[in-house]
Order: structure tokens, then C-alpha cells, then sequence
């Protein structure tokens, strides 16, 4: 039954995104304040990457893998996001690179991934990159290999859970030294704000209309 309702879930999720995206109307509800005050736009330094969220069966319902990054120095540390990384030159598409990265970062099999299209590519401000949320599926719970350089912890996040209004919250974020007034999703102990909050926001609701 479980696997019936899993394809049934893909087959119509991959439907639904070959229709117009939300887009910024999505995005705008899980936005941080400063991105719209301080309007910071993409330039000629710009680069471009791409992240992947992957649907897997797992437990009777449908889950994917966020990850929590490291503490670095860098502008990301410590946040919770999808795995993905930048695009490089041998990549022959965004696709590729969040595919590549995917299984560099958490270890997943991508030959085994079946892409269904993506969202809409996001301009992360911050760290001066334009990035594209890939979607896919798994047909199978994945053995996670977290890379230890890249991966603090990966976090499974069963989709009824990001379906429930409740995990929604907004408070300030210090981000080096800055404070930020964020909204963000309550996922166990984790906070996810910022382009990943703004990434499932669209996600979710592609999935309203899928569900």
C-alpha cells in the first residue's frame, strides 16, 4: 500500500511541476526582512548551484533528508539546508550538480535517483549564488555516508510533519555578528530559516496542490 501511495505521490508531484511555480509569491512568506531592506542583486560575480530534495518511503509515509552543515567560517555555518553544492565546470548541467554533490555530501546512490523537475531557481544574496532546488525520488530508504568536512548530521523530516502549520515560528537570527528577524520551520531541534525555509515554502506549496 505504501509503495502505491509513493508513486502515486510522484507520478503526480512530477505533473504538477511542469505547471507555473509559485515562485517569489512562496518565497516571500518564509523571507528574512534584510533580504528585501538591504536589496542585494545578483552581479557578474554571481555563480550558480543547485541543491537536491529527495523523496523516499520510509516508516509508512514519505520522507526526505535535510542536513545541517558544520561550523565554519563561512556564511552558511551552522544552518540546516538541503545537500548541494556549487556548479562546477565538468557538470553538464544544474541537474548534474546537485545529483553530484548529493552523493558527495550524504552519500546517496544518484544512479538510483529519479529526477521529477525542480523549483524555482532562488538568488542567495549572502554568499552571492543563484541556486536551483532539484526534485527527485529514491524508491527506497537510503544508508546515509555524511561527509564529515561538509555534514554535521543529516536529519530525516517525514512530509506530514512539514505539512503542519504548527512548526512555523519567526525570531531573530545572529548571523556574524548580525541580528536578523527570520521566519523559520521548528524540525525537532532544528530551526530552518533563510533560502532553505524559502525553498520548502515553494515546496510545500507545489504539494498542497499535489496531496
Amino acid at each position: 500500500m505504501l509503495q502505491t501511495s509513493f508513486h502515486t505521490f510522484t507520478d503526480t508531484l512530477r505533473q504538477r511541476l511542469q505547471e507555473p511555480l509559485p515562485g517569489e509569491v512562496a518565497h516571500s512568506k518564509m523571507a528574512a526582512a534584510s533580504r528585501y531592506r538591504l536589496g542585494i542583486k545578483p552581479n557578474e560575480r554571481t555563480r550558480r548551484s543547485a541543491v537536491l530534495i529527495c523523496f523516499y518511503p520510509y516508516r509508512g509515509s514519505i520522507y526526505l533528508p535535510l542536513i545541517l552543515r558544520p561550523q565554519y567560517d563561512g556564511v552558511h555555518a551552522g544552518q540546516m539546508a538541503f545537500p548541494g553544492g556549487r556548479m562546477e565546470r565538468f557538470d553538464e548541467n544544474l541537474t548534474r550538480t546537485a545529483l553530484r554533490e548529493a552523493q558527495e555530501e550524504i552519500g546517496i546512490r544518484v544512479s538510483d535517483v529519479t529526477v521529477l523537475g525542480h523549483l524555482t531557481e532562488l538568488f542567495i544574496p549572502p554568499s552571492n549564488f543563484y541556486v536551483l532546488p532539484v526534485i527527485g525520488t529514491l524508491p527506497y530508504r537510503p544508508d546515509f555516508y555524511p561527509d564529515p568536512r561538509e555534514v554535521e548530521a543529516v536529519v530525516e523530516v517525514d512530509l506530514d510533519t512539514l505539512l503542519d502549520e504548527t512548526i512555523v515560528g519567526d525570531s531573530q537570527v545572529e548571523v556574524r555578528g548580525m541580528t536578523v528577524d527570520a521566519p523559520f520551520y521548528q524540525i525537532e531541534n532544528y530551526r530552518v530559516w533563510g533560502a532553505t525555509a524559502m525553498m520548502i515554502s515553494e515546496l510545500l506549496m507545489v504539494i498542497g496542490s499535489v496531496k
